[in-house]
Parts: C-alpha cells; sequence; structure tokens
C-alpha cells in the first residue's frame, strides 16, 4: 500500500524532494459516552485501522490536498492566507482547520505542503475518521516545521479546537486524544477534566473486540450532538445555584440523585443523569478491568447503552437492534453503541469461540429486522498516531 500511495502522490505532485509519511489511528471507546465534554472519564483505545498521509514540504504558502477516499474531488488547491470553513472546501476543511488552530495557538506555520490522505476507517462508522485526520494534519505540521516542542497532548486540544471553532462540531477530546496518544494493546483511562490519564492493558484473554457497523448514519448527528452538549451545560448551570460544582463529572449519582430537581428542564434533567452515572460506571469499568473482572466490565457497557438510549437519547432503532441481537448471544460479554450516535458502530467483546457465530446471528438479524447489511470487524488495539517514515 505505501508503495501505491508515494506512486499516486508522485503522479499528483511530481516527484523529488523529501516525501514523509504519517498515521494516526481511529479509536473505539470501550466505555465513557458523551462524558468527555461534561468533565468526566472515557476509556477509549487506538485500532490498527486510521488515516495515512503522505506529505511535502513546499517553498511557498500554497496548499494542495488530495484523498484517495475522494477522488472526484481532484487536487484541492488553498492557501496558507486564506484559511477559513467553506462549504465547497469538503473534507479539505479538516486539515485547514488544524492549520489555522496552530496558528491561534501561537505556532506560525512558515510553507505550504502537498498533502496526499488515505484512511481505511469506513466512513460515517462513528470511529473517529475526522479525529484521525485532525491528529495526522498536527503531526504532519510539527514534524515539517521542527516543533519539537509539542507533545502529543497539544495534537489532541489543538485538534479538538480546530473541530470546535473551525468545523464548528462540539465535540469534547476524547477522539483526537486517543488517536493522538494511543499505546499498543491499552486503553486510555482519560480524567477529562484535568487530561490526567493512565494507560490500562487491554487483556481480554480468550476474548476480541468486536466493532458492528450498522452501515446507517442519519443525518442529525452534528445538530443533535451539539444540543445534547447545550442541554447538559443548562443542567450544570441549574445543579451550580445549589452545588460548588465545576462539571458533572464532579457530582456522585447520590450528589446528584439529592439535587436533581434544581434542573428545571426534565429533559436536561435526564441529560445530567446519563452524564453523572456514566462518569462512575467509567470509573468502575475501569477498576474491573484492571482486576480481570470481565464479566462486571462487560455489565457496564450494557448499562452505558441503556442509559445512551433512555436518558441521553442518542441510539437508533437500526443500534438498538444490534445491541438486543448482541445480547442474547452465548459468549457476549457487553454490547454498547460506540460514538457519537444516531447511527455508526456498536463495540461488543465476546469470547473467542462466540466470534464466528456472534457474525452470522447479528448479521441475519439485523438483515432480516433492516434490511441492511452490517459489517464486522475484529479489531486490534494499536499505537498513536506517528511518523512511518
Amino acid at each position: 500500500m505505501k508503495k501505491a500511495l508515494n506512486e499516486k502522490f508522485e503522479e499528483l505532485f511530481g516527484a523529488g524532494g523529501e516525501i514523509r509519511t504519517y498515521f494516526a489511528p481511529g479509536r473505539v471507546n470501550l466505555i465513557g459516552e458523551h462524558t468527555d465534554y461534561n468533565g468526566g472519564h472515557v476509556f477509549p483505545c487506538a485500532l490498527t485501522i486510521g488515516t495515512y498521509g503522505l506529505a511535502r514540504k513546499r517553498e511557498d504558502k500554497k496548499l494542495r490536498f488530495y484523498s484517495v477516499n475522494f477522488p472526484e474531488d481532484g487536487l484541492v488547491e488553498s492557501s496558507l492566507e486564506d484559511l477559513k470553513p467553506e462549504k465547497e472546501a469538503g473534507w479539505t476543511n479538516y486539515p485547514k482547520g488544524v492549520m489555522w488552530a496552530f496558528e491561534e495557538h501561537g505556532h506560525k506555520l512558515g510553507w505550504g505542503v502537498d498533502f496526499l490522505v488515505y484512511g481505511d476507517i469506513p466512513n460515517g462508522s462513528g470511529l473517529s475518521s475526522s479525529a484521525s485526520l485532525e491528529v495526522l494534519t498536527g503531526l504532519m505540521l510539527k514534524d515539517i516545521h521542527g516543533m519539537d516542542e509539542i507533545t502529543g497532548k497539544d495534537l489532541a486540544v489543538i485538534g479538538q479546537y480546530a473541530e470546535n471553532h473551525f468545523n464548528g462540531m462540539n465535540c469534547g477530546i476524547m477522539d483526537q486524544f486517543a488517536s493522538a496518544m494511543g499505546k499498543k494493546d491499552a486503553a486510555i483511562f482519560l480524567d477529562t477534566g484535568t487530561l490526567a490519564f493512565e494507560y490500562a492493558p487491554v487483556a481480554l484473554l480468550d476474548a476480541r473486540i468486536v466493532i458492528t457497523n450498522s452501515k446507517v448514519k442519519h443525518s442529525l448527528v452534528g445538530s443533535a450532538y451539539n444540543d445534547r452538549r447545550n442541554e447538559s451545560e443548562e443542567a450544570l448551570e441549574d445543579l451550580q445555584k445549589v452545588l460548588p460544582v465545576k462539571t458533572l463529572g464532579d457530582l456522585t449519582e447520590e450528589a446528584f440523585e439529592a439535587s436533581k430537581e434544581a434542573i428545571k428542564n426534565p429533559v436536561c434533567r435526564k441529560r445530567a443523569k446519563h452524564a453523572v452515572y456514566e462518569n462512575q460506571r467509567t470509573i468502575r469499568a475501569y477498576k474491573a478491568l484492571e482486576a480481570n473482572d470481565l464479566e462486571a466490565f462487560g455489565k457496564y457497557m450494557n448499562a452505558s447503552h441503556i442509559s445512551l438510549r433512555d436518558d441521553y437519547e442518542v441510539s437508533c432503532e437500526e443500534i438498538d437492534i444490534l445491541v438486543n441481537l448482541a445480547w442474547q448471544i452465548p459468549g457476549v460479554i457487553g454490547s454498547r453503541i460506540t460514538g457519537g450516535g444516531f447511527g455508526g458502530c456498536t463495540v461488543s467483546i465476546v469470547k473467542n469461540d462466540a466470534v464466528e457465530s456472534f457474525i452470522e446471528k447479528v448479521g441475519e438479524g439485523y438483515r432480516a429486522r433492516t434490511g441492511h447489511e452490517a459489517e464486522f470487524y475484529v479489531v486490534d488495539v494499536g499505537e498513536g498516531a506517528r511518523r512511518l517514515s
């Protein structure tokens, strides 16, 4: 693949000069959904699928982009002197946003690049292809400009800033952090309020992580995601009138239950309940995995899905069908929606001897109920973003 990408780069941009190759992974979140912008904990891991980038420094301020995944867009040209979000710019708004965010954070970019990208994350799957592209771009800019002072954490912060303020998606930091800071065979137990984190070995012994792609993505994902964040913030503001808390992640279940009537809007109250309970579930799930109690971890995953379905209301009919089918299969330790919601993927932990049966039965059941074909990925936990050559 690397040879083919190199040949495509030279065909588009010409031979010569130093062509550098980078990779940034996608992620799957094992538990801790919609807690990252609520000051809670998340528990993602980087995958071995992600986004590859080939880049060569230019001597001017020109930017030339090409995506192997969107050949119909052709070669897209822009400039460091014209970094603004444009609907017609399509996918290039993500790397352009990171370049803009670099400058906003005081990292002056001196020259443009020729930049070819290729991703093997299924589009619309909810496995963070956009965050992967943002971290990839940040790593490339850091390397080409010799900005050694920029850390992996910094790349995550800059990527999130670009997504929030350039592309208008009010996401938390989990996706970018997992892509930038991932570690092979480990999940990241991250406190999103402080960015303190620990690596937890994902030692599943006789089980595998299976991601099921519903192949459905409902169009309201962007606006509804931002709505959920606004509803959570409204709940927090009401609680702050009676409690000295900075985030919903500061609350235990007991403290929330004692003060929840301070939240005037019942919808906002449900959103806050999810944020509080999901954060505590994630802390307990991390401890369960540390103790090699996979059965307990699976129960927390299942409870997470119910909360995301009923209190946060980010699931959908197709995802609920996938999860319900998974729960009925012997050997499934836990299954839940993962990602922003409204379609995308589920994540399941499945015993090795049940993986084949899981794929067959869930696939057949889903096809019969929805008419859609699900896709299955039995995944490995991989390293974070890095330069390949």
